[in-house]
């Protein structure tokens, strides 16, 4: 017959099992509190003073959603789009300003995406969910600031695309056999997607991927949303960049 210290241990081993798993699901917890409270800290929104100057001007519509917030040409006629992926922990609201320029200009409806968590490798939404906002957009393009730009090249492949831009930003993953057309916008006084690392990054692009360097320009002048932590000073304003991006991307786009 078993003895009573015999049959205590099968219950001794079930409750070392469920206190350590216990253990890990607390711990589990704890990580996935802290991260989320990471995510939510410290995002680097949209200064007022661009984005009311856009709010203001009769030609470009804003519309607010969830998803993305909407920039339309505010007589309605826009045949081409671009979804605008911003930059980890970055606000949408702000890409709006310097993104407003082609949308006045040249009627580019421009969805600038509200990524999961704050960053967009979060964000396992599809394309379709975002270019299903503007309807009447037959030529689609794809960019993104930074990190936005990483993830706005895994969608390169995508067949609604007709090219790709990216703002201080290079691929991961390697595009060089793509017929894709590219234009890639760094800046002088970037000190995080600096140019050299910009130009190590070429070779997953086509061949003929276009690369222009704005002078003056730092990481954090592709939006405006203040300094960024480890960047460089930056010698050119937020009008002038604004203009800088309007001419690059319409001349983009009209090539396309």
């Amino acid at each position: 017959m078993a003895s009573t210290a015999d049959s205590r241990k099968p219950r001794r081993g079930r409750r070392i099992v469920s206190r350590i798993l216990l253990g890990l699901l607390a711990l589990l917890g704890l990580v996935t509190v802290g991260f989320l409270i990471w995510a939510n800290t410290g995002v680097m929104r949209a200064e007022p003073g661009p984005l009311a100057a856009v709010a203001a001007n009769p030609a470009v519509t804003i519309t607010d959603s969830p998803e993305a917030i909407i920039l339309t040409p505010s007589d309605g006629d826009s045949t081409d789009g671009l979804v605008f992926i911003p930059g980890a922990k970055v606000g949408a609201g702000a890409y709006v300003s310097n993104l407003s320029g082609v949308v006045e200009r040249d009627g580019v409806t421009v969805i600038i995406t509200k990524p999961t968590l704050n960053l967009a490798f979060f964000d396992l939404r599809p394309l379709g969910d975002f270019t299903e906002l503007a309807p009447g957009v037959n030529q689609w393009f794809v960019g993104g600031h930074s990190l936005g730009g990483v993830k706005a090249c895994q969608f390169a492949t995508e067949p609604v695309l007709s090219g790709l831009v990216l703002f201080a930003s290079y691929c991961a993953n390697d595009l060089s056999a793509s017929d894709l057309p590219v234009l890639s916008i760094g800046g002088s006084q970037d000190n995080l997607s600096t140019p050299a690392k910009i130009e190590n990054a070429s070779d997953r692009l086509p061949s003929d991927a276009e690369f222009i360097i704005v002078a003056g320009a730092n990481h954090a002048r592709f939006g405006d949303y203040g300094p960024q932590s480890g960047d460089g000073t930056a010698t050119i304003n937020s009008d002038e960049m604004r203009d800088v991006l309007t001419e690059d991307l319409g001349t983009f786009f009209d090539a396309a």
